[in-house]
């Protein structure tokens, strides 16, 4: 829950490179989706570009560090599923040489009807992307589900780090379940004649998906046959269909395959012409609600109830709540759901956002004794140009909303004793990146970047024959805020806040400082506080190591030309002699390039550095053995494949008789005692030998592997 931050009277923007280029236009109408583990998906007209961005702590580049993989298009083109597959290709021979015009045209001209479209352009590329919450699949990260142009919505999963896996095909499945019951929603419908024009029409929109999006993970727990709990995590998707109905499909974390799938149930929303849909989630007194919020391009946007059977804790609506109801034309295009925090009213609300036109609709929720408060309204003179995309900060409840002549505008809503207001500022992308226009914004998890797809634009006003589109970040954040944060956090991952840790690497590679005022904060906070502020420290003195190092200029990737039968150093070294250098023969080779006398003080720095760093290893790793010697201790079941060198263990941590951990201590006399004579070795993964423990840090079998710690 986040609460609504003061107005700031300045913005501070910086560019960052590097600048993505990418294969193939963009398409889709919210092109750009960052996911809670720092993965940005870019649909584009060929893939769906992935671009994750790392902390990379051995690199000494500013440049951020960014991994590129991609999720292939199918190889085929998707058909939907509306009959035997003999009446379907009769009915489309009819209705294509239907003597009625409004039929034929239709038909032909409509890619859902006609997906082979073989008068009309290859209709390739995706529509929209969408990424899971953190932990949904097996190493406990984000799933992307992706819509193609031709109605194909797959859920794909990335193991290795380098290639998708498509784990099931949700429009198959779909159409499945409807051809089981005959292409009608309840037993008493009954299914008219395929060759009817409104027929045939019908089965294509009520499977054609519009938009698709994730809820949170549900964590409910279950009753076992010897009367133990265990958690049961689920997830959901809610997928809406240009019909009005929304499948909602539930599964089983993690998401391995489509036997991961529990149930699939369809709700009746009733809304003409849907556009959009986004999750309602509200926590009020320990009690969960969700709903599903539609909005439609005639105009009107509202709350459907979802009711969750299955998921025993979770409440939701009685009935719809319409949040508006004018019918005006202005079509929804964005929904984003923020849970905040009132500060007058001293509980959690929501504050809904949705773009609509070149305006921003907004409503505040709030549930009181009263029953559900609803206040919106609209926040006008924004843009010129109608909005093509908005991203929410849900760190601090800021929205961005951006428009074709790029143009992004940064809202900051601000409570009042009534309802709401905003506080606007102008981010000009022209200004950093030249005549552009843009076509698609994304937000970083802790809100540290702001992701933009652009292209060229309009010079001397001539439109450019090529357009090559490109993905540039800017920073909304300063160090100084950005380390506040990364202080302040409840998460207290270095992980999950790639984005904000970024930002400092970034600040002390280019001052070779690491700022006072941080140091001593973190001096505070390591005293009788958790391990994260002294991984935090590590993480620090390693980029300030780092800053010091020279820039290789060596493309990691390219392979090292042949070598000479001669090496570099011989050659150097002959160089030398050959201009009247003396080496002396009893002298070595590491002993040749080291220097001769004193250190430098740069050499001093870099020593002292290195000591410090060493003392942050040393304390995190003692630290983590005494938290698995305390896992030996309290479990008395060792199973048959436990490989922990617990007596190892105990003697590093016996060894330095002069520290005062009386922690360390009283656990290693507890588990001899326990362990009696028992020994619990390590054994290689390759020749199952015994593999002794010498040093912390690696493992060397006497067949010489060698496994790091």
């Amino acid at each position: 829950m986040s609460e609504a931050r003061p107005p700031s009277f300045h913005l501070t923007v910086t560019k960052r490179e590097p600048a993505v280029r990418l294969l193939h236009p963009v398409t889709g109408l919210e092109p750009l989706s960052w996911s809670e583990d720092h993965r940005l998906a870019v649909c584009t007209g060929g893939n769906v570009s992935v671009l994750e961005q790392r902390c990379d702590i051995q690199s000494s580049g500013p440049e951020l560090s960014l991994h590129r993989t991609c999720v292939p298009a199918p190889a085929r083109t998707c058909v939907l599923r509306i009959g035997p597959l003999k009446d379907v290709e009769q009915c489309r021979a009819k209705f294509a040489r239907s003597k009625d015009p409004v039929v034929s045209q239709r038909f032909m001209l409509d890619r859902v009807l006609n997906p082979e479209g073989k008068a009309l352009p290859p209709l390739q590329g995706y529509k929209y992307a969408c990424w899971s919450p953190v932990g949904c699949d097996g190493n406990g990260r984000c799933l992307l589900a992706v819509l193609t142009l031709d109605n194909r919505l797959t859920i794909s999963a990335n193991f290795d780090g380098l290639q998708w896996k498509q784990l099931a095909d949700l429009t198959e499945m779909y159409g499945e379940r409807l051809a089981q019951s005959n292409y009608v929603m309840t037993e008493a419908d009954k299914a008219a004649d395929l060759e009817d024009f409104a027929e045939f029409e019908r089965r294509h929109t009520m499977q054609t998906p519009v938009r698709m999006e994730w809820s949170g993970i549900c964590t409910t727990q279950e009753v076992l046959e010897n009367n133990t709990c265990r958690d049961v995590s689920t997830v959901l998707l809610a997928v809406l269909f240009e019909s009005g109905d929304v499948a909602v499909w539930q599964f089983q974390l993690p998401i391995k395959d489509r036997d991961s799938i529990i149930s699939c149930s369809t709700i009746v929303s009733g809304v003409e012409s849907p556009s959009v849909l986004a999750w309602w989630e509200y926590e009020h007194s320990n009690r969960k609600m969700s709903g599903l919020i539609i909005g439609s391009a005639l105009g009107p946007v509202k709350i459907i109830p979802v009711n969750l059977k299955a998921v025993k804790g979770y409440f939701t609506l009685r009935q719809p709540v319409i949040l508006w109801q004018e019918t005006d034309r202005l079509p929804v295009h964005s929904i984003k759901c923020v849970p905040l925090y009132h500060p007058y009213q001293k509980c959690s609300c929501s504050l809904v956002v949705a773009a609509r036109g070149s305006y921003v609709f907004w409503c505040l929720l709030l549930i009181s004794k009263a029953g559900l408060n609803v206040h919106n309204s609209h926040v006008t003179g924004l843009h010129s140009l109608p909005i093509v995309s908005m991203a929410v900060d849900r760190q601090n409840g800021t929205i961005y909303t951006c428009s074709t002549d790029g143009k992004v505008q940064q809202l900051s809503p601000i409570f009042t004793n009534v309802a709401l207001k905003f506080e606007h500022q102008l981010i000009n992308l022209s200004d950093m990146f030249g005549a552009i226009k843009s076509h698609g914004i994304g937000i970083s998890p802790f809100g540290a970047y702001l992701a933009c797809v652009t292209s060229e634009g309009m010079n001397n006003g001539v439109h450019p024959v090529n357009k090559n589109f490109q993905v540039n970040f800017m920073a909304l954040k300063t160090f100084e805020e950005a380390a506040a944060q990364l202080l302040e956090t409840s998460s207290q991952n270095l992980f999950r806040q790639v984005d904000l840790t970024d930002l400092v690497r970034w600040k002390v590679l280019k001052d070779k400082i690491i700022p006072q005022f941080l140091m001593d904060a973190l001096d505070k906070k390591i005293e009788g506080g958790p391990l994260y502020f002294w991984r935090f420290r590590l993480f620090l003195l390693r980029i300030w190591y780092q800053s010091f190092k020279k820039k290789s200029s060596d493309v990691v990737w390219k392979p090292n030309p042949k070598e000479s039968k001669v090496s570099k150093t011989e050659e150097v070294i002959e160089g030398e002699v050959g201009e009247g250098a003396e080496v002396s023969p009893s002298k070595t080779l590491r002993d040749s390039a080291e220097p001769d006398g004193d250190c430098s003080p740069a050499e001093e720095g870099l020593q002292e550095i290195q000591q410090k760093i060493d003392a942050a290893e040393a304390h995190l790793i003692r630290e983590h053995m005494k938290h698995v010697l305390g896992e030996v201790y309290l479990h008395t079941g060792i199973t048959e494949y436990t490989t922990i060198p617990t007596r190892g263990v105990c003697a590093y941590l016996m060894a330095n008789r002069d520290s005062e951990d009386r922690t360390a201590q009283v656990l290693t006399g507890h588990v001899e005692k326990k362990m009696n004579k028992q020994t619990f070795p390590e054994y290689c993964s390759l020749c199952k030998e015994v593999l002794p423990f010498t040093d912390s840090k690696k493992a060397l079998c006497p067949n010489g592997h060698l496994w790091p710690r």
